[in-house]
C-alpha cells in the first residue's frame, strides 16, 4: 500500500509538470544577440533589447519572422517598453541615451543623459499615467522624458544601483537599487527620493512591480527571496523561492490577475507565485543556462527573454 501511495504521487507529481511545461513555447532570435528585455505589444509581435547586437528586436510569434532594426553605433540597449502611442523606448546604456522609435517614420530619437552624467549605465524605463517616461541607471540615476514636450531632466539617485522601476495605479513612481539595496519613491517634482530599507540588509532588492492594489512586489537577487512592501502600513513580508539556496531571484513582474511572477536563476526557472494561497509554481528551461533578466506580457501570456540562449520564451496560463 505504501509503495502503490507513493507511485501515484509520483505520478500525479509528473502530470503536473507535463501540464505546466505544455503550456511553454520558445522563439529563437539572431545568435549572439543575449535578448535582455523583452515588450508585448498589442498587435501580439514582441519587442525586444538585443543587448550584445545593439539592435531593437521585433518577433511575429505566428510567423517566428525576427526583425532587427539598428539602432545606432556604440548601442547597448538594455530596456524595453511601449509608449501609450505604441512606440517602443528603449534605455541605452551604450549611448547613455533613452531612445524612442517611431513606428511611423521608422526612425529612432535619441534623448542623451547630460555630460555630468556620462555614464550612467541606462537599465529600464517605464510610463507613468500622464504618458511621461522615467527611467535608472545602474550608476545611480534617475529621471525622465516627456514625450509631448521633448522636456527631460535627469538626477543623481541617492545611492548607487538603481535598477527596477514602476509605477503605482495612484501615479507614484518607484525603484530599487541593486548594489545601493533600497527601494526608493521619486518625487516627480523635484527628483528627490524617499529611501525605504529592505527587510535586511544585504538583500539585493533587483526589480519592482505593483499590483493592482498598489503594493510593490521586489525580487531579491541576493536572497532569493519576493517581497511584498505596502507603502500604506510599511511593511515587509518575504517569501523564498522553492528550492532555492538563498540568491538568484532576478526578474518580477505582477499580472493582470495579480499573481506574481519571477524568475530564479539557481533553478533556472520561471517562477508563478499567487499571494492569495501563497503557494508557487515553477517552469523550468528546457536547456541550461536560460537567464531570463526581466519579464512582461499581456492577457493570458508571460513574456521573458532567455538572454544566455538567445531565444523569447512564452507562458501561457
Amino acid at each position: 500500500m505504501i509503495r502503490f501511495v507513493a507511485c501515484v504521487a509520483l505520478t500525479i507529481a509528473a502530470t503536473v509538470s507535463a501540464q505546466a511545461q505544455s503550456r511553454v513555447s520558445y522563439f529563437p532570435v539572431t545568435p549572439g544577440a543575449h535578448p535582455h528585455d523583452v515588450a508585448a505589444a498589442a498587435d501580439g509581435k514582441v519587442w525586444y533589447s538585443a543587448q550584445s547586437k545593439g539592435y531593437l528586436g521585433l518577433l511575429d510569434p505566428k510567423t517566428g519572422k525576427d526583425e532587427n532594426i539598428p539602432i545606432g553605433a556604440g548601442s547597448a540597449p538594455h530596456g524595453v517598453i511601449i509608449g501609450p502611442d505604441g512606440s517602443p523606448w528603449l534605455t541605452d546604456g551604450g549611448l547613455n541615451a533613452n531612445v524612442r522609435y517611431d513606428l511611423k517614420t521608422k526612425k529612432f530619437e535619441y534623448f542623451a543623459l547630460p555630460l555630468y552624467l556620462p555614464s550612467a549605465n541606462l537599465n529600464t524605463g517605464v510610463f507613468d499615467k500622464d504618458g511621461v517616461y522615467w527611467f535608472t541607471g545602474q550608476n545611480g540615476v534617475h529621471g525622465y522624458v516627456n514625450p509631448k514636450t521633448g522636456k527631460h531632466e535627469s538626477w543623481k539617485s541617492p545611492r548607487r544601483g538603481s535598477y527596477g522601476i514602476t509605477v503605482t495605479p495612484s501615479n507614484e513612481v518607484w525603484y530599487v537599487a541593486l548594489s545601493g539595496d533600497h527601494l526608493g519613491k521619486i518625487d516627480k517634482a523635484t527628483g528627490n527620493v524617499m529611501i525605504v530599507e529592505p527587510h535586511k540588509k544585504g538583500a539585493g532588492p533587483r526589480r519592482v512591480w505593483s499590483d493592482s492594489k498598489g503594493i510593490l512586489w521586489v525580487s531579491f537577487w541576493h536572497s532569493g527571496e519576493v517581497g511584498r512592501y505596502d507603502p500604506a502600513a510599511k511593511t515587509w513580508k518575504t517569501w523564498l523561492l522553492p528550492n532555492n539556496p538563498g540568491a538568484g531571484c532576478y526578474a518580477v513582474y505582477v499580472d493582470e490577475q495579480d499573481k506574481v511572477w519571477l524568475t530564479d536563476f539557481m533553478t533556472n526557472a520561471i517562477v508563478r507565485f499567487d499571494p492569495a494561497t501563497e503557494k508557487f509554481e515553477s517552469f523550468a528551461s528546457d536547456k541550461r543556462g536560460a537567464s531570463v533578466r526581466q519579464m512582461l506580457g499581456r492577457p493570458g501570456e508571460l513574456w521573458g527573454a532567455e538572454s544566455g540562449n538567445d531565444r523569447l520564451v512564452l507562458v501561457r496560463y
